[in-house]
């Protein structure tokens, strides 16, 4: 029996780990000391976390000292995440947590604010967060309690949709709030300056540009407000997150952060034809597919779609039958697929699956041609059923 053919299209969970980025961790490996050791292989490791703190700068146009290294970005977001900063060392209450209802769930659990200090806020049909909602909720909220902060991600994983947070940030701004910005699935994909966006931090990881797994970051636009640590300890990374550094993690996710700013819009432009074949092949193969976000921005390689009748775990099963990984959604929820919340949230009815397709700077024609040979036999048998 031969083996089926493995054709990967869920970038959007994990890029494959990019040669220059393996290459940089290998090399990390083999250097000896801790990177807060005073002596020669410590200034070493030292300059080898630097060096990857100035490129994951650059990334997000980002003072290299407003970069804060974390285990990834769930860490970032449980960092950022709470009711209590410092402007300098003069304490700073923040009152209230509101993230839109399609957030990632890192950030829907609200970090350290208690579960009553927390409010979603709606997005339109179009999967786009409603602005006049976003107005309301912070012209009632309680100043007495401390400021407000507003979490938007920048591009949804799910359905790729980019979120216009400069409109977001310039409401945010009118009511003396705080903007955090999830930036994982926007970076390499669609321009991200921290400062263009106006907001006040940004998270990023590794593994989604193709580095190693178990890096991220957590960018400020500026060094005076900060939040409370969630690690302390030895007081690595300026006090901000205590532990030491994992150089060799780092030193990929600083050679991913360099591949990211070459010639994006040519790799994109390539990545956005592939998408687009891919969808016009669904809607050849059949004329009830529904692509979600199809008439909104999104990043040029993210195609999520339902077909009704099929449940998102049936067609992930069916489609990893035929050779062909892609996902329901959100890859980190401990591998549980279910109901998507960003469908539920745009308004569509609960038993409606989804399944997305996310492409990478890897892929072919010949993984869109697999991809839609699959997918005919998937809607033959469902039509069959």
């Amino acid at each position: 029996m031969t083996k089926t053919e493995r054709t990967y299209l869920d970038w959007n969970a994990t890029a494959p780990l990019l040669p220059a980025a393996r290459d940089a961790f290998v090399a990390a490996l083999d250097m000896v000391g801790n990177p807060s050791s005073v002596h020669g292989e410590g200034r070493a490791l030292r300059m080898l976390v630097e060096a990857a703190r100035r490129d994951v700068a650059v990334l997000v146009n980002a003072a290299p000292a407003n970069v804060i290294f974390t285990s990834g970005a769930t860490e970032a977001a449980n960092l950022v995440l709470t009711p209590n900063y410092r402007m300098g060392r003069t304490p700073l209450a923040i009152g209230h947590l509101y993230a839109s209802e399609i957030e990632h769930p890192a950030i829907r659990e609200g970090g350290r604010f208690a579960r009553e200090n927390v409010t979603t806020i709606p997005v339109t049909r179009a999967g786009v967060v409603d602005f006049d909602a976003l107005e309301t909720l912070l012209h009632n909220h309680d100043k007495a309690t401390g400021l407000p902060m507003v979490a938007v991600m920048l591009a949804n994983n799910e359905t790729g949709i980019v979120q216009p947070v400069k409109a977001v940030a310039e409401i945010v701004r009118r009511h003396g709030g705080l903007l955090v910005v999830d930036a994982v699935q926007a970076v390499g994909r669609v321009p991200v300056d921290i400062e263009a966006l106006d907001a006040d931090f940004l998270i990023l990881t590794s593994h989604k540009l193709g580095g190693p797994k178990g890096a991220g970051a957590l960018v400020s636009r500026g060094e005076v407000l900060m939040p409370v640590p969630l690690i302390r300890g030895g007081g690595q990374e300026k006090g901000h997150r205590s532990g030491t550094e994992n150089p060799a993690a780092l030193a990929g996710f600083g050679a991913a952060a360099r591949s990211a700013t070459e010639e994006p819009a040519a790799r994109n432009s390539r990545i956005a034809g592939l998408r687009d074949a891919l969808e016009k092949g669904m809607r050849a193969a059949t004329n009830d597919v529904i692509i979600h976000g199809a008439e909104v921005e999104r990043v040029a390689n993210t195609s999520f779609f339902s077909l009704p009748g099929l449940k998102s775990e049936t067609g992930q099963i069916a489609f990893d039958l035929e050779g062909i990984a892609l996902s329901a959604g959100s890859a980190c929820s401990s591998g549980k697929v279910g109901q998507s919340h960003v469908l539920t949230a745009m308004g569509f009815d609960a038993a409606l699956g989804g399944l997305r397709v996310s492409l990478g700077p890897g892929s072919t024609e010949g993984d869109v041609e697999r991809f839609l040979a699959a997918f005919s036999r998937v809607v033959s048998r469902r039509r069959a059923a």
